[in-house]
């Protein structure tokens, strides 16, 4: 399969690490693509849920072909979440094309793009981080057991269900923080005087125009890799969802290669390397 080039690439909320996490469909996608940046706008390894007994090769691959990216140039920015916050104590970290910050501003085509993760806005997260985390590990499980629903429903014939999904539609609360959250990324953007306003954290996959009396900004989302398996594109001056489609990849998933070439022997030593900056720093 030809890879496709691509400006740059935005990808959040993978949570590397917990059972929800679609890092087989992830990597995928990432060797379908030639990409000249890449942003990891937060919550890529879930430190929160991060458990010795539970790292699968797959989400080991994905790490290894980030960093592959890192060892050909690309520029790698990894924005920090709240479920990899550990992280933010070492921001501004440059190793190579990688760098490690909270934020970021990117011109693009003459136009800034106002880039971070969005827990900011979440009151639970400012005032109760335990029933945060609480929640998080209640969503693993959810996602959990809806992934045996799920295969049960494709086994009989029958399409697949998203419990979280329904539940969000049902819940008005759930509706309102998502707009909420929404509108005011949008208004600060607009008072900033950016073009764009690029988030992640609500795993909810979107891109508006949205305006108020002082201006309009285009308000993106990158959504997840646990539910929506999405990210955002830009090139040649336009964004766009991109929504991961199985079938299209019949017969390429990544358990078919037992063996690593040279580039993901090399990728390993970088990731070796960063991990030794984090541990020195």
């Amino acid at each position: 399969m030809p890879k496709r080039e691509v400006d740059l690439v935005i990808i959040s909320d993978i949570h590397l690490g917990t059972y929800g996490c679609h890092a087989q469909e992830l990597l995928c996608y990432l060797k379908s693509i030639k990409p000249k940046k890449i942003i990891l706008n937060g919550d890529i390894i879930d430190v929160w849920q991060f458990s010795k007994s539970y790292w699968p090769e797959s989400h080991m691959k994905v790490l290894r072909r980030i960093m592959k990216f890192v060892s050909e140039g690309v520029p790698v920015y990894y924005l920090t979440g709240n479920h990899d916050e550990m992280l933010r104590k070492f921001a501004d970290l440059k190793v190579g094309s990688f760098r490690l910050l909270n934020k970021l501003v990117l011109n693009l085509d003459g136009n800034k793009a106002w880039i971070f993760h969005g827990d900011v806005f979440d009151i639970t997260m400012q005032n109760s981080k335990w029933l945060a985390r609480l929640g998080a590990v209640g969503y693993d499980s959810l996602i959990l057991l809806n992934s045996f629903v799920n295969w049960c429903l494709i086994a009989i014939g029958r399409e697949k269900l998203s419990f979280s999904k329904r539940i969000k539609a049902r819940f008005k609360d759930a509706v309102k923080f998502i707009n909420d959250f929404e509108n005011t990324a949008s208004e600060l953007a607009i008072d900033k005087g950016y073009k764009y306003v690029v988030c992640g954290h609500i795993h909810q996959p979107e891109m508006r125009e949205m305006s108020s009396p002082k201006g309009k900004v285009l308000y993106l989302n990158s959504g997840d890799w646990v539910e929506s398996l999405t990210s955002l594109e830009y090139h040649n001056g336009k964004w766009s969802i991109y929504k991961y489609q199985p079938e299209i990849f019949e017969g390429t998933m990544p358990e078919a290669e037992d063996l690593m070439d040279n580039q993901d022997l090399e990728a390993m030593l970088d990731i070796k390397s960063l991990f030794l900056q984090f541990k020195s720093g």
